[in-house]
């Protein structure tokens, strides 16, 4: 039930983000074309003061430019800014070079958009999971509720911990979640 409220959390959350279209810096009462076709919400507001968020650490990684770029090409900077509790599993640079030739390059193209979105969410969990909760969810015998609705198998072999069959290789806390760095894009079976 917790799970179902969070989400229920995340998705008004987005509704109410994605209402707000004004791009920071706007002088007039006019949108530009870019900021029209896509609106950012509050992924969009810069701010020096606060703890940076899920997306603005996946920004400022430099092993991260394929996810951020994948969020970018996918519209969804929105989803990683919400208040959360989020939990993002993400891919290296390197994990999405293993995937199969050409698989990235036809994701990235415009036309495929919606499923650019949802292996990228697939990757994102509401809650908060720092490694000591996911070998509690293991433990426990649980899977890992998804933000697309998959449940996702956590299993824990002596120190390491995989998620989806993705090796958990780092965790940063955020001003809204945890990024949980893994060696390998989750994609459905």
């Amino acid at each position: 039930m917790k799970y179902l409220m969070n989400l229920t959390m995340i998705l008004l959350s987005i509704v109410l983000i994605g209402s707000c279209t004004a791009p920071s810096g706007e002088t007039s009462g006019e949108t530009t074309e870019a900021a029209a076709s896509h609106p950012m919400g509050q992924a969009s507001v810069q701010d020096d003061e606060s703890d940076a968020n899920i997306l603005q650490v996946a920004m400022s990684s430099e092993a991260h430019t394929t996810l951020v770029a994948g969020v970018q090409a996918a519209e969804i900077e929105h989803v990683l800014v919400n208040a959360g509790p989020l939990t993002v599993f993400a891919p290296t640079n390197e994990a999405f070079d293993a995937l199969p030739e050409g698989t990235l390059d036809n994701l990235l193209k415009p036309e495929n958009k919606n499923d650019l979105a949802t292996i990228i969410t697939r990757h994102a969990a509401p809650g908060s999971y720092n490694q000591e909760a996911l070998k509690k969810e293991a433990r426990k015998g649980r899977k890992l509720y998804m933000a697309t609705g998959d449940y996702l198998e956590v299993v824990v072999n002596g120190d390491e911990i995989t998620v989806g069959g993705a090796k958990v290789i780092g965790t940063i806390q955020t001003s809204n979640g945890v990024i949980n760095v893994v060696d390998k894009v989750i994609l459905p079976n």
